[in-house]
């Protein structure tokens, strides 16, 4: 018998097993916490409503805006022609691709190349945009070298240029754009003037030969400046505005490759007559050439 183990007897020994019973019983999880009450529960999510409805409006704000988008694009490319104009010290025209374009006679005289270059500017109509020259610095005198200053660049999708403003002449036309009420002219009406027209600048691109020296090339809308950064186009006396509608622009396409077809775009104004109730403008100044944009201003 090993006389090392200590003995247990009596009452001492069973005290002792039944506190080594007790030992091993686990005591049950202590709680933590209270639930929430029902009171509770409707009081957060009364508090989730309130702040929802606060923030809702500046939520909306931050949704994007084709309309200010487009305009605020536009007045860059306008500044950036100005300045392409400063810059090479020569007259520099922003064109723009109308409705239509590929019915002027003068195309009639395109080659393959051209073609094929003014069948890509189709789905381009009423947002497509780029800068020409037709002399340079180093040009001999009486001597012109067309250039391209840019690729043909377009508006944001869900905006685009008024069609009105496209419309052809130099006379006002009777189903032209006029804004009314406007901050511009608060006493009276403010008539938008369609774009001047050329037929002197090569298109689609400047490879594009002359037809005729009465009608060398088709006909382009367009807005110019000067050397010094003047505006050069446009009615004499009268600052150019450019007004942009929000909505859509659709073209015709090949139901096989998508293609776009030689068809007059078609728009879908969004909210209707947006572009006169809530107008947008590019306003060039006709003296110095500098532009802004003009929008109706909430009251």
């Amino acid at each position: 018998m090993n006389t090392n183990q200590p003995r247990e007897c009596g009452v001492r020994s069973a005290e002792c097993r039944v506190t080594h019973h007790a030992s091993r019983i686990t005591p049950p999880p202590l709680r933590t916490g209270s639930a929430f009450t029902l009171l509770e529960l409707l009081t957060v999510i009364a508090i989730m409503g309130i702040l929802a409805a606060i923030a809702l409006p500046s939520l909306r704000g931050l949704k994007p805006n084709a309309k200010v988008a487009a305009t605020r694009q536009l007045l860059d490319a306008v500044s950036r022609a100005r300045q392409l104009a400063m810059s090479q010290r020569t007259t520099v025209y922003m064109v723009f691709v109308g409705t239509n374009f590929w019915a002027d006679p003068t195309a009639n005289k395109w080659s393959p190349n051209d073609s094929a270059q003014a069948a890509s500017l189709f789905d381009k109509q009423l947002v497509g945009y780029a800068y020409v020259c037709l002399r340079s610095v180093g040009d001999q005198p009486g001597a012109q070298t067309p250039r391209y200053l840019s690729s043909w660049r377009t508006l944001p999708a869900g905006a685009y240029i008024d069609p009105r403003k496209f419309i052809l002449g130099n006379g006002w036309p009777p189903n032209g754009l006029v804004l009314t009420n406007t901050d511009l002219n608060p006493s009276g009406n403010l008539p938008i003037w369609p774009f001047s027209v050329t037929n002197g600048i090569p298109f689609p691109a400047e490879t594009n030969l002359p037809d005729t020296l009465a009608r060398p090339y088709i006909t382009l809308p367009y807005i110019a400046f000067d050397g010094t950064g003047k505006l050069v186009s446009g009615q004499a006396g009268q600052p150019e505005l450019i007004p942009i509608s929000e909505g859509s622009v659709s073209y015709a396409r090949n139901g096989d490759t998508k293609v776009a077809l030689a068809q007059p775009a078609q728009v879908n104004e969004r909210p209707a007559d947006n572009t006169i109730e809530n107008y947008s403008l590019v306003y060039i100044d006709r003296l110095t050439g500098r532009a802004h944009v003009e929008r109706r201003k909430v009251q």
